[in-house]
């Protein structure tokens, strides 16, 4: 997407003094508004504030009518600075653990990889707040009529209250197209905005007046041997109608103001992963002085206008009842009753408002908490875990029509494909690169939090399988040749350290986990081994689509011939003796196993190796493996289930997962808080993004040779809408449906060639004829893994699919073909 934002800014100024703000017009529309969160009592603790955001900075609305608080964050706060973990001392023990592992030793590999590699100097840097900023209402203590709501769908969020007979209003966005942090306060009578403002973090910070702006100016953390390196700046500054404005250091005291903006920009030294030298307090300065120059009303119609070319490029429609009125923590609480199926959408939709609002080209790529954390040490150090939680957050942005929003998670891979060099060289002797299961905005790559889940050597394959994808949904030569080296370089890693194994001589990756999970208990816990699945399908994955890559791009022919070569060597996937997709390369599964972690089911998704039309058995076994883990989990777990069991074309167990999901948050369980945030717990938002990409999933999937169409739709689902839904090969779909049925079917087609459509109704619509599905070409996602070896089992691996017509439609580029 092309945006002309000097465009925008203009038209906006012209139009907005005789415009009612965005805000105003949400407001008017009612409590029924399909795209607004509502609550009728300020939050009580941050997992209620609501969240606002535009890729860099952020803010935790909490509502208070005496004493407002906005939490702050600035994606590129983080403890230390520049740094590598690698471990110098690692390959000889890498090369024993394999030895052992071949030797069939599983203990003693653990013991020595428990004792000889774990972190090297820190487990990575967290990110971190910037503070707060709070604004003190005297005399507000005692309100009524209270309303507090988020508006999805223009990104603003308001505050309503009466108080003293005075209605009083508070407006809040972060702008997108000036990057500042906006807080309107106005009242139904002149004279009456009457508070103080004041800004403070708990970092090391000192706060001063700078002519009209009061300035904290913090540091970030040190943080395990490492120095904090990051400098920040927050400044504010009002602008008023009426009355006046005294700065201290205390704050900035407003009296008698008829209305009041307050201005907040953020910013700090960093400039890269290796390069801190920015200043801080100029580029806030510069912000700040930028959006003074406009007003709120045109600040405000700019900024929806820059979200809303997002945010409405999808919509769905999932039905309505009287629940929607009430407010979203209620509708929470009542969600499996079933009388709520808009809140399904409304969840959908947020998960897409907080991607646009997390992640933007420039920005740093969402983390584990997406943009927004309120410690000086969040969950898990709110870093990118990447075997499984990076990943998961940018599933919607392709088939959700987000594309863009991948490009922050697109620049660290291209930087961590050269920090990534010295751990494949210096721990591993390969060329390429590589990484563990996490890293941070310094991109390290070691290992970290223990060999048990750090010794992982996979993050590569899994951040390239993005790359790929989203070249099928594009079509976009120029990005897949400008991110062929990274992929290449990334396989060249795994054809380096690929080992022989000894029963089959199949070619496996060794040391390795499936992660978080093990297969031995005892008083050594297991779960370093040879061979797993996962790392089979993502090897196998990175290969296939990088021999694809190769022929698109008309090169490389003798690199591509040696990767099948090798492709070939490696594992088939496995049925066990349970009936299951084996999770290790021996068959060590327990049926009794709930572990959050369902790794081994990649093949089935994200990946597409898992076909019920080509590979019945083992659809059939990874269905065995999902029904043994069982549907109670962790939040993103839940998430992952919820695509997993609509790539097993069971819509009512997926909805039976949303309902999990969408529920109040109780004891250890997951869940989702009242403001809409997943719980982990505690919050992570990946289980956010991956139930939005699971209820995509359910009404269109293109993974499998074909754009199947409304592939997992639930009983409770009967009628709806969805529109700008993507799909591999560059379709977008638009459909209806009624008692199960598509009624009506638009597929726009940007780059052309054969759709191949798969129905569970005839159609006898004249642009269509019964086909097959092409030979290979551009966007072919056929497979063609090997026949897998099946066990002796009791378990029926037979499966009854439904029937299904399958069409082919001859499309031009850039033309809409109506189909029912």
């Amino acid at each position: 997407m092309n945006i002309n934002m000097n465009l925008i800014v203009k038209v906006i100024m012209l139009l907005a003094p005789a415009a009612m703000s965005f805000s105003q017009a949400a407001y008017a529309q009612g409590k029924a508004d399909r795209n607004i969160l509502w609550y009728n009592k300020p939050a009580a603790n941050w997992n209620e504030a609501l969240p606002i955001g535009n890729g860099f900075i952020g803010g935790m609305i909490f509502g208070s009518p005496a004493k407002e608080r906005i939490q702050l964050n600035e994606s590129t706060i983080w403890a230390g600075g520049p740094n590598s973990n690698i471990d110098t001392a690692a390959r000889a023990n890498i090369d024993e653990v394999r030895k052992l592992l071949a030797q069939k030793k599983y203990v003693e590999a653990q013991t020595l990889a428990n004792r000889k590699l774990g972190p090297k100097g820190n487990s990575g840097m967290p990110y971190q707040l910037a503070g707060d900023l709070y604004i003190d209402f005297p005399g507000q203590s005692e309100v009524s009529n209270y309303r507090r709501d988020l508006d999805i769908g223009n990104a603003i969020a308001t505050v309503n209250y009466t108080s003293g007979g005075v209605n009083y209003k508070r407006e809040y966005l972060t702008s997108f197209t000036h990057n500042v942090m906006l807080v309107r306060l106005s009242a139904s009578r002149p004279g009456m905005i009457n508070c103080k403002v004041s800004l403070n973090s708990p970092l090391k910070q000192s706060i001063a007046v700078q002519g009209n702006n009061l300035v904290l100016s913090g540091k970030g953390s040190d943080h395990e041997n490492q120095k904090g390196q990051i400098r920040f700046t927050v400044m504010a500054r009002t602008a008023l109608s009426g009355g006046t404005s005294m700065a201290d250091s205390l704050g900035l005291v407003i009296s008698k103001a008829d209305t009041a903006l307050i201005y907040v920009s953020m910013a700090t030294n960093f400039i890269n992963y290796q390069d801190i030298s920015g200043n801080s307090l100029n580029k806030a300065q510069t912000f700040l002085e930028g959006a003074f120059k406009s007003t709120f009303p045109q600040l405000s119609a700019a900024h929806s206008m820059f979200y809303k070319q997002y945010y409405d490029r999808v919509k769905l429609d999932l039905g309505n009842s009287a629940a929607v009125s009430k407010p979203t923590n209620v509708r929470i609480a009542e969600f499996a009753e079933g009388n709520d199926p808009q809140l399904a959408e409304l969840y959908f939709q947020f998960g897409r408002y907080l991607l646009i609002c997390s992640s933007q080209p420039g920005s740093q790529p969402a983390n584990l908490q997406g943009l927004w954390n309120g410690e000086l040490k969040g969950p898990w150090d709110s870093k990118y875990t990447v075997n499984i939680n990076t990943e998961m957050n940018y599933w919607p942005s392709e088939v959700t029509q987000l594309s863009e929003l991948s490009t922050p998670l697109f620049n660290m891979i291209r930087d961590l494909s050269v920090s990534g060099r010295s751990a494949a060289k210096t721990m591993y002797g390969a060329r390429g690169w590589m990484l563990h299961h996490n890293t941070d905005i310094w991109r390290t790559t070691g290992i970290v939090d223990g060999a048990f889940w750090g010794l992982w050597p996979m993050g590569g394959a899994w951040l390239s399988q993005h790359l790929w994808e989203h070249y099928l949904y594009t079509g976009d030569k120029a990005f897949l040749k400008q991110y062929y080296p990274v992929m290449k370089s990334s396989a060249q890693y795994y054809m380096d350290v690929l080992q022989k194994e000894p029963d089959h001589g199949w070619l496996v990756i060794s040391p390795s986990i499936s992660p978080e999970n093990q297969y031995m208990g005892g008083k050594t816990a297991v779960s370093v081994a040879a061979g797993v699945t996962m790392d089979n399908q993502l090897v196998y994955g990175l290969f296939t689509n990088l021999i694809r890559t190769a022929r698109e791009l008309k090169t490389d022919k003798a690199f591509s011939d040696s990767l099948l070569n090798y492709r070939n060597q490696l594992p088939p996937m496995q049925v066990g003796k349970h009936g299951q997709l084996q999770e290790w390369l021996e068959d060590f599964d327990n049926p009794d196993d709930k572990h959050r972690h369902i790794s081994h089911l990649y093949g089935l998704f994200p990946g597409n190796q898992i076909s019920p039309f080509k590979h019945p058995e083992l659809f059939t076994a990874a269905k065995n493996s999902l029904i043994y883990r069982g549907d109670v989990s962790t939040g993103w777990s839940m998430a992952w289930k919820i695509n997993l069991w609509a790539r097993l074309l069971d819509g009512n167990h997926a909805y039976k997962l949303i309902t999990d999901q969408i529920k109040p948050v109780t004891g250890g369980s997951g869940g989702t808080y009242p403001n809409l945030f997943d719980a982990h717990p505690p919050f992570q938002i990946d289980g956010n993004f991956g139930c939005t990409s699971g209820i995509a999933e359910m009404l269109l999937q293109s993974h499998d040779d074909a754009l199947y169409l409304l592939p997992a739709l639930p009983d409770a689902w009967p009628k709806g809408s969805v529109t700008g839904l993507m799909a591999r090969g560059g379709f977008k779909v638009d459909m209806e449906w009624s008692d199960r049925k598509i009624t009506k079917l638009v597929i726009h087609s940007s780059l052309g060639g054969i759709c191949s459509i798969r129905l569970n109704q005839q159609v006898g619509s004249r642009l269509l004829k019964k086909g097959t599905i092409p030979k290979i070409g551009s966007f072919n996602q056929s497979t063609d893994i090997k026949t897998p070896l099946i066990k002796n089992s009791e378990k029926d691996l037979s499966i009854r699919l439904p029937q299904t017509w399958l069409y082919d439609l001859n499309t031009k580029a850039n033309q809409t073909y109506t189909i029912i």
